[in-house]
Protein backbone atom coordinates (compact mmCIF):
# COMPACT_ATOMS: atom_id res chain seq x y z
CA UNK A 1 0.00 0.00 0.00
CA UNK A 2 1.34 3.41 -0.92
CA UNK A 3 2.31 5.65 1.96
CA UNK A 4 1.01 9.19 2.19
CA UNK A 5 3.81 11.77 2.50
CA UNK A 6 3.92 13.93 5.60
CA UNK A 7 2.25 17.31 5.17
CA UNK A 8 4.63 20.19 4.66
CA UNK A 9 4.28 23.70 6.05
CA UNK A 10 1.81 26.00 4.41
CA UNK A 11 3.15 27.81 1.38
CA UNK A 12 3.93 31.54 1.72
CA UNK A 13 1.37 34.09 0.53
CA UNK A 14 1.39 34.80 -3.16
CA UNK A 15 2.23 38.23 -4.60
CA UNK A 16 -0.57 40.74 -4.65
CA UNK A 17 -0.11 41.20 -8.39
CA UNK A 18 -0.23 38.74 -11.27
CA UNK A 19 3.30 38.01 -12.61
CA UNK A 20 1.84 37.46 -16.08
CA UNK A 21 0.27 40.93 -16.12
CA UNK A 22 2.41 43.21 -18.36
CA UNK A 23 1.27 46.28 -16.36
CA UNK A 24 2.93 46.03 -12.95
CA UNK A 25 2.91 48.42 -9.99
CA UNK A 26 5.20 51.39 -10.52
CA UNK A 27 6.39 51.41 -6.91
CA UNK A 28 7.05 47.67 -6.81
CA UNK A 29 10.43 47.12 -5.03
CA UNK A 30 12.11 45.18 -7.80
CA UNK A 31 15.65 43.91 -7.63
CA UNK A 32 16.66 46.36 -10.37
CA UNK A 33 15.38 49.32 -8.36
CA UNK A 34 16.97 48.08 -5.14
CA UNK A 35 20.35 47.47 -6.79
CA UNK A 36 20.15 50.84 -8.58
CA UNK A 37 19.43 52.67 -5.32
CA UNK A 38 22.07 50.69 -3.47
CA UNK A 39 24.97 51.18 -5.87
CA UNK A 40 23.87 54.68 -6.90
CA UNK A 41 23.68 55.74 -3.25
CA UNK A 42 27.00 54.11 -2.49
CA UNK A 43 28.62 55.92 -5.43
CA UNK A 44 27.09 59.21 -4.26
CA UNK A 45 28.31 58.76 -0.69
CA UNK A 46 31.80 57.77 -1.85
CA UNK A 47 31.94 60.79 -4.16
CA UNK A 48 30.88 63.16 -1.39
CA UNK A 49 33.47 61.70 0.97
CA UNK A 50 36.20 61.92 -1.65
CA UNK A 51 35.36 65.54 -2.50
CA UNK A 52 35.26 66.45 1.18
CA UNK A 53 38.64 64.87 1.79
CA UNK A 54 40.17 66.59 -1.25
CA UNK A 55 38.70 69.90 -0.11
CA UNK A 56 40.21 69.52 3.36
CA UNK A 57 43.58 68.58 1.89
CA UNK A 58 43.48 71.63 -0.40
CA UNK A 59 42.59 73.98 2.44
CA UNK A 60 45.42 72.56 4.53
CA UNK A 61 47.88 72.88 1.64
CA UNK A 62 46.88 76.50 0.95
CA UNK A 63 47.12 77.33 4.63
CA UNK A 64 50.61 75.84 4.82
CA UNK A 65 51.66 77.70 1.66
CA UNK A 66 50.52 81.10 2.96
CA UNK A 67 51.92 80.55 6.44
CA UNK A 68 55.35 79.38 5.29
CA UNK A 69 56.62 81.55 2.44
CA UNK A 70 59.89 80.55 0.76
CA UNK A 71 61.37 83.99 1.65
CA UNK A 72 61.18 86.66 4.32
CA UNK A 73 61.71 90.43 4.41
CA UNK A 74 64.24 91.57 7.00
CA UNK A 75 65.15 95.29 7.26
CA UNK A 76 63.91 96.00 3.76
CA UNK A 77 65.76 93.02 2.26
CA UNK A 78 64.17 89.89 0.79
CA UNK A 79 65.96 86.77 2.08
CA UNK A 80 65.09 83.19 0.91
CA UNK A 81 64.21 80.64 3.63
CA UNK A 82 64.51 77.48 1.46
CA UNK A 83 67.29 76.07 -0.65
CA UNK A 84 65.17 75.91 -3.83
CA UNK A 85 64.22 79.62 -3.70
CA UNK A 86 67.03 81.56 -5.37
CA UNK A 87 66.89 85.38 -5.11
CA UNK A 88 69.53 87.72 -6.65
CA UNK A 89 71.68 89.47 -4.07
CA UNK A 90 71.54 92.78 -5.91
CA UNK A 91 68.98 93.35 -8.59
CA UNK A 92 66.39 95.72 -9.83
CA UNK A 93 62.80 95.55 -8.66
CA UNK A 94 61.68 93.79 -11.85
CA UNK A 95 64.23 90.97 -11.49
CA UNK A 96 63.34 90.54 -7.84
CA UNK A 97 59.63 90.31 -8.62
CA UNK A 98 60.27 87.65 -11.26
CA UNK A 99 62.40 85.62 -8.84
CA UNK A 100 59.74 85.88 -6.11
CA UNK A 101 57.04 84.81 -8.60
CA UNK A 102 59.07 81.74 -9.56
CA UNK A 103 59.51 80.79 -5.88
CA UNK A 104 55.80 81.18 -5.19
CA UNK A 105 54.89 79.13 -8.28
CA UNK A 106 57.26 76.34 -7.22
CA UNK A 107 55.76 76.33 -3.73
CA UNK A 108 52.27 76.09 -5.27
CA UNK A 109 53.38 73.09 -7.37
CA UNK A 110 54.72 71.39 -4.26
CA UNK A 111 51.42 71.99 -2.48
CA UNK A 112 49.43 70.59 -5.44
CA UNK A 113 51.66 67.52 -5.59
CA UNK A 114 51.05 66.92 -1.90
CA UNK A 115 47.29 67.30 -2.38
CA UNK A 116 47.39 64.87 -5.34
CA UNK A 117 49.38 62.29 -3.38
CA UNK A 118 47.05 62.43 -0.39
CA UNK A 119 44.01 62.31 -2.68
CA UNK A 120 45.29 59.15 -4.37
CA UNK A 121 45.74 57.47 -0.99
CA UNK A 122 42.25 58.60 0.02
CA UNK A 123 40.83 57.23 -3.27
CA UNK A 124 42.56 53.89 -2.70
CA UNK A 125 41.18 53.62 0.82
CA UNK A 126 37.66 54.56 -0.25
CA UNK A 127 37.84 52.09 -3.13
CA UNK A 128 38.71 49.25 -0.75
CA UNK A 129 35.89 50.26 1.58
CA UNK A 130 33.45 50.60 -1.35
CA UNK A 131 34.34 47.15 -2.75
CA UNK A 132 33.99 45.53 0.67
CA UNK A 133 30.68 47.28 1.32
CA UNK A 134 29.40 46.46 -2.17
CA UNK A 135 30.40 42.80 -1.77
CA UNK A 136 28.61 42.57 1.56
CA UNK A 137 25.47 44.29 0.29
CA UNK A 138 25.41 42.23 -2.92
CA UNK A 139 25.60 39.08 -0.81
CA UNK A 140 22.72 40.33 1.31
CA UNK A 141 20.57 41.19 -1.71
CA UNK A 142 21.35 37.91 -3.51
CA UNK A 143 21.16 35.68 -0.43
CA UNK A 144 17.68 34.44 -1.47
CA UNK A 145 19.32 32.89 -4.54
CA UNK A 146 21.55 30.82 -2.27
CA UNK A 147 18.48 29.71 -0.34
CA UNK A 148 16.77 28.72 -3.59
CA UNK A 149 19.88 26.81 -4.70
CA UNK A 150 20.16 24.91 -1.40
CA UNK A 151 16.50 23.96 -1.56
CA UNK A 152 16.91 22.79 -5.16
CA UNK A 153 19.84 20.56 -4.11
CA UNK A 154 17.78 19.08 -1.30
CA UNK A 155 14.95 18.44 -3.73
CA UNK A 156 17.44 16.73 -6.06
CA UNK A 157 17.93 14.25 -3.21
CA UNK A 158 14.24 13.27 -3.49
CA UNK A 159 13.14 15.49 -0.59
CA UNK A 160 10.14 16.85 -2.43
CA UNK A 161 8.53 18.03 0.82
CA UNK A 162 11.04 20.90 1.04
CA UNK A 163 9.83 24.42 0.28
CA UNK A 164 11.69 27.72 -0.02
CA UNK A 165 8.97 29.83 1.65
CA UNK A 166 10.84 33.04 0.92
CA UNK A 167 9.54 36.08 2.76
CA UNK A 168 10.20 39.73 2.04
CA UNK A 169 9.06 42.16 -0.67
CA UNK A 170 7.33 40.94 -3.81
CA UNK A 171 10.39 41.29 -6.03
CA UNK A 172 11.78 39.04 -8.77
CA UNK A 173 13.46 36.69 -6.30
CA UNK A 174 10.26 36.13 -4.32
CA UNK A 175 8.42 35.59 -7.58
CA UNK A 176 11.03 32.96 -8.54
CA UNK A 177 10.83 31.28 -5.12
CA UNK A 178 7.01 31.16 -5.19
CA UNK A 179 7.06 29.74 -8.71
CA UNK A 180 9.59 27.12 -7.60
CA UNK A 181 7.40 26.20 -4.60
CA UNK A 182 4.41 25.75 -6.89
CA UNK A 183 6.47 23.53 -9.16
CA UNK A 184 7.58 21.44 -6.16
CA UNK A 185 3.95 21.12 -5.12
CA UNK A 186 3.03 19.70 -8.51
CA UNK A 187 6.08 17.42 -8.57
CA UNK A 188 5.24 16.04 -5.15
CA UNK A 189 1.68 15.30 -6.23
CA UNK A 190 2.94 13.61 -9.41
CA UNK A 191 5.53 11.60 -7.47
CA UNK A 192 2.91 10.49 -4.94
CA UNK A 193 0.60 9.48 -7.78
CA UNK A 194 3.46 7.51 -9.36
CA UNK A 195 4.16 5.66 -6.11
CA UNK A 196 0.48 4.85 -5.77
CA UNK A 197 0.35 3.64 -9.36
CA UNK A 198 3.42 1.42 -8.89
CA UNK A 199 1.94 -0.11 -5.75
CA UNK A 200 -1.43 -0.73 -7.41
CA UNK A 201 0.14 -2.03 -10.62
CA UNK A 202 2.39 -4.35 -8.64
CA UNK A 203 -0.66 -5.96 -7.08
CA UNK A 204 -3.00 -5.88 -10.07
CA UNK A 205 -0.46 -7.28 -12.55
CA UNK A 206 1.23 -9.89 -10.41
CA UNK A 207 -1.96 -11.55 -9.16
CA UNK A 208 -3.46 -12.66 -12.50
CA UNK A 209 -0.06 -13.77 -13.78
CA UNK A 210 0.50 -15.87 -10.66
CA UNK A 211 -2.96 -17.42 -11.05
CA UNK A 212 -2.28 -18.23 -14.70
CA UNK A 213 1.04 -19.84 -13.79
CA UNK A 214 -0.58 -21.99 -11.11
CA UNK A 215 -3.35 -23.18 -13.43
CA UNK A 216 -0.90 -23.98 -16.19
CA UNK A 217 1.39 -25.88 -13.84
CA UNK A 218 -1.55 -27.97 -12.66
CA UNK A 219 -2.57 -28.88 -16.20
CA UNK A 220 1.01 -29.61 -17.28
CA UNK A 221 1.62 -31.85 -14.26
CA UNK A 222 -1.53 -33.88 -15.04
CA UNK A 223 -0.23 -37.30 -16.24
CA UNK A 224 -3.46 -37.95 -18.14
CA UNK A 225 -3.21 -34.81 -20.27
CA UNK A 226 -2.51 -35.30 -23.98
CA UNK A 227 1.02 -34.60 -25.24
CA UNK A 228 -0.18 -31.69 -27.38
CA UNK A 229 -1.84 -30.09 -24.36
CA UNK A 230 1.28 -30.53 -22.24
CA UNK A 231 3.41 -28.96 -24.98
CA UNK A 232 0.97 -26.06 -25.27
CA UNK A 233 1.03 -25.67 -21.49
CA UNK A 234 4.83 -25.47 -21.45
CA UNK A 235 4.73 -22.85 -24.19
CA UNK A 236 2.16 -20.83 -22.25
CA UNK A 237 4.21 -21.21 -19.06
CA UNK A 238 7.26 -19.79 -20.85
CA UNK A 239 5.17 -16.90 -22.16
CA UNK A 240 3.68 -16.30 -18.70
CA UNK A 241 7.16 -16.35 -17.15
CA UNK A 242 8.32 -13.82 -19.70
CA UNK A 243 5.35 -11.59 -18.85
CA UNK A 244 6.17 -11.86 -15.14
CA UNK A 245 9.78 -10.87 -15.83
CA UNK A 246 8.59 -7.94 -17.90
CA UNK A 247 6.24 -6.74 -15.14
CA UNK A 248 8.93 -7.12 -12.46
CA UNK A 249 11.42 -5.28 -14.64
CA UNK A 250 9.04 -2.40 -15.37
CA UNK A 251 8.10 -2.01 -11.72
CA UNK A 252 11.72 -2.13 -10.61
CA UNK A 253 12.64 0.40 -13.30
CA UNK A 254 9.89 2.73 -12.09
CA UNK A 255 11.00 2.44 -8.46
CA UNK A 256 14.70 2.87 -9.18
CA UNK A 257 14.28 6.07 -11.20
CA UNK A 258 14.36 8.03 -7.92
CA UNK A 259 17.07 8.74 -5.39
CA UNK A 260 17.51 6.23 -2.58
CA UNK A 261 16.35 7.89 0.63
CA UNK A 262 17.04 5.10 3.15
CA UNK A 263 20.65 3.95 2.79
CA UNK A 264 22.55 1.25 4.64
CA UNK A 265 26.13 -0.03 4.37
CA UNK A 266 26.32 -2.62 1.58
CA UNK A 267 29.45 -4.54 0.55
CA UNK A 268 29.65 -4.86 -3.23
CA UNK A 269 31.81 -7.96 -2.82
CA UNK A 270 29.02 -9.75 -0.95
CA UNK A 271 26.43 -8.53 -3.43
CA UNK A 272 28.51 -9.75 -6.38
CA UNK A 273 29.16 -13.13 -4.74
CA UNK A 274 25.45 -13.71 -4.16
CA UNK A 275 24.68 -12.76 -7.75
CA UNK A 276 27.37 -15.15 -9.01
CA UNK A 277 25.84 -17.99 -6.95
CA UNK A 278 22.46 -17.35 -8.54
CA UNK A 279 23.82 -17.44 -12.08
CA UNK A 280 26.38 -20.24 -11.63
CA UNK A 281 23.98 -23.05 -12.64
CA UNK A 282 23.01 -21.24 -15.85
CA UNK A 283 26.68 -20.52 -16.59
CA UNK A 284 27.62 -24.19 -16.19
CA UNK A 285 24.78 -25.21 -18.46
CA UNK A 286 26.06 -22.84 -21.15
CA UNK A 287 29.72 -23.77 -20.62
CA UNK A 288 30.71 -20.27 -19.39
CA UNK A 289 33.36 -19.98 -16.70
CA UNK A 290 32.76 -17.32 -14.03
CA UNK A 291 35.94 -16.02 -12.46
CA UNK A 292 37.34 -12.95 -10.74
CA UNK A 293 38.13 -11.74 -7.23
CA UNK A 294 35.77 -9.62 -5.18
CA UNK A 295 37.54 -7.25 -2.80
CA UNK A 296 35.54 -5.46 -0.06
CA UNK A 297 33.94 -2.24 -1.30
CA UNK A 298 31.32 -0.85 1.09
CA UNK A 299 28.81 1.72 -0.20
CA UNK A 300 25.72 3.36 1.24
CA UNK A 301 22.61 2.18 -0.57
CA UNK A 302 19.86 -0.37 -0.97
CA UNK A 303 21.15 -3.95 -0.91
CA UNK A 304 18.33 -5.42 -2.99
CA UNK A 305 18.74 -2.89 -5.78
CA UNK A 306 22.54 -3.18 -5.76
CA UNK A 307 22.22 -6.94 -6.00
CA UNK A 308 19.97 -6.41 -9.02
CA UNK A 309 22.81 -4.44 -10.68
CA UNK A 310 25.27 -7.31 -10.25
CA UNK A 311 22.71 -9.98 -11.16
CA UNK A 312 21.62 -8.28 -14.39
CA UNK A 313 25.20 -7.65 -15.52
CA UNK A 314 26.34 -11.22 -14.77
CA UNK A 315 23.26 -12.71 -16.44
CA UNK A 316 23.92 -10.66 -19.57
CA UNK A 317 27.59 -11.68 -19.49
CA UNK A 318 26.58 -15.36 -19.39
CA UNK A 319 23.70 -15.26 -21.86
CA UNK A 320 25.44 -13.13 -24.50
CA UNK A 321 28.61 -15.18 -24.69
CA UNK A 322 30.35 -17.46 -27.18
CA UNK A 323 29.15 -21.08 -27.55
CA UNK A 324 32.37 -22.73 -26.33
CA UNK A 325 35.21 -21.66 -24.07
CA UNK A 326 33.53 -18.50 -22.88
CA UNK A 327 34.16 -16.77 -19.58
CA UNK A 328 32.79 -13.92 -17.47
CA UNK A 329 34.94 -12.04 -14.99
CA UNK A 330 33.42 -10.28 -11.97
CA UNK A 331 35.60 -8.03 -9.79
CA UNK A 332 34.95 -5.48 -7.08
CA UNK A 333 37.43 -3.00 -5.62
CA UNK A 334 37.87 0.52 -4.32
CA UNK A 335 39.49 3.15 -6.55
CA UNK A 336 39.95 6.87 -5.89
CA UNK A 337 37.34 6.97 -3.16
CA UNK A 338 34.73 5.06 -5.17
CA UNK A 339 33.48 1.49 -5.16
CA UNK A 340 33.87 -0.19 -8.56
CA UNK A 341 32.10 -3.26 -9.92
CA UNK A 342 33.49 -4.56 -13.22
CA UNK A 343 31.85 -7.33 -15.25
CA UNK A 344 33.63 -8.34 -18.46
CA UNK A 345 32.98 -11.27 -20.75
CA UNK A 346 33.77 -12.91 -24.03
CA UNK A 347 31.13 -12.67 -26.70
CA UNK A 348 30.28 -11.23 -30.10
CA UNK A 349 32.02 -8.10 -31.32
CA UNK A 350 30.04 -5.01 -30.30
CA UNK A 351 30.49 -1.85 -32.40
CA UNK A 352 31.22 1.22 -30.28
CA UNK A 353 28.40 3.18 -31.91
CA UNK A 354 25.83 0.67 -30.64
CA UNK A 355 26.86 0.83 -26.98
CA UNK A 356 24.37 3.57 -26.06
CA UNK A 357 21.47 1.62 -27.59
CA UNK A 358 22.05 -1.22 -25.15
CA UNK A 359 20.87 0.93 -22.23
CA UNK A 360 17.55 1.83 -23.85
CA UNK A 361 14.50 -0.18 -22.71
CA UNK A 362 13.50 -3.05 -25.05
CA UNK A 363 16.60 -2.54 -27.21
CA UNK A 364 19.25 -5.12 -28.03
CA UNK A 365 22.28 -5.33 -30.20
CA UNK A 366 21.25 -5.09 -33.86
CA UNK A 367 17.58 -5.43 -32.88
CA UNK A 368 14.94 -2.76 -32.59
CA UNK A 369 12.78 -4.87 -30.28
CA UNK A 370 13.44 -7.87 -28.13
CA UNK A 371 12.60 -11.11 -29.79
CA UNK A 372 14.49 -13.95 -28.11
CA UNK A 373 14.37 -15.92 -24.90
CA UNK A 374 17.42 -14.23 -23.37
CA UNK A 375 15.43 -11.61 -21.51
CA UNK A 376 12.91 -8.83 -21.81
CA UNK A 377 15.35 -6.06 -22.76
CA UNK A 378 15.23 -4.15 -19.46
CA UNK A 379 18.37 -5.44 -17.72
CA UNK A 380 20.81 -2.67 -18.59
CA UNK A 381 18.11 -0.01 -18.32
CA UNK A 382 17.48 -1.12 -14.75
CA UNK A 383 21.23 -1.19 -14.03
CA UNK A 384 21.69 2.38 -15.24
CA UNK A 385 18.61 3.58 -13.37
CA UNK A 386 19.68 1.95 -10.08
CA UNK A 387 23.24 3.26 -10.45
CA UNK A 388 21.97 6.81 -10.99
CA UNK A 389 19.63 6.49 -8.01
CA UNK A 390 22.72 5.71 -5.87
CA UNK A 391 24.64 8.67 -7.29
CA UNK A 392 26.84 6.49 -9.49
CA UNK A 393 27.14 5.64 -13.15
CA UNK A 394 27.83 2.75 -15.51
CA UNK A 395 30.22 2.78 -18.47
CA UNK A 396 30.21 0.10 -21.17
CA UNK A 397 33.20 -0.46 -23.44
CA UNK A 398 33.73 -2.99 -26.23
CA UNK A 399 36.28 -5.62 -25.30
CA UNK A 400 39.06 -6.36 -27.74
CA UNK A 401 38.29 -9.70 -29.36
CA UNK A 402 34.57 -9.53 -28.58
CA UNK A 403 32.32 -9.00 -25.61
CA UNK A 404 31.87 -6.06 -23.27
CA UNK A 405 33.42 -4.51 -20.19
CA UNK A 406 30.79 -3.07 -17.85
CA UNK A 407 32.14 -0.72 -15.16
CA UNK A 408 29.84 0.51 -12.38
CA UNK A 409 31.20 3.21 -10.04
CA UNK A 410 29.37 4.17 -6.86
CA UNK A 411 30.28 6.77 -4.23
CA UNK A 412 31.45 5.42 -0.89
Amino acid sequence: MATTPAPHPQAPPKPTWDPRDPVRPLLRPTIRIRLTLLYGGMFLIAGILLLSIIYLFTVQALSDSTSRLPFEVVEGKVTPTTSWCQLPASSTGKELNEAVTICLRHQTDLALDDVLRRSLFALLGLSIIAFAFGYAMAGRVLSPLGRITRTARQVAGSDLARRIELDGPDDELKELADTFDEMLERLERAFTAQQRFVANASHELRTPLAINRTLLEIHVSDPGAPVELQQLGKTLLATNERSEQLVEGLLLLARSDNQIVERKPVDLAEVASRAVDQVRAEAEAKGVEIRGEQEPAVVQGNGVLLERIALNLIQNAVRYNIPEGGWAEVTTETQHGQAVLVVSNTGPVVPAYEIDNLFEPFRRLRQERTGSDKGVGLGLSIVRSVARAHGGRIIAEPREGGGLVMRVTLPI
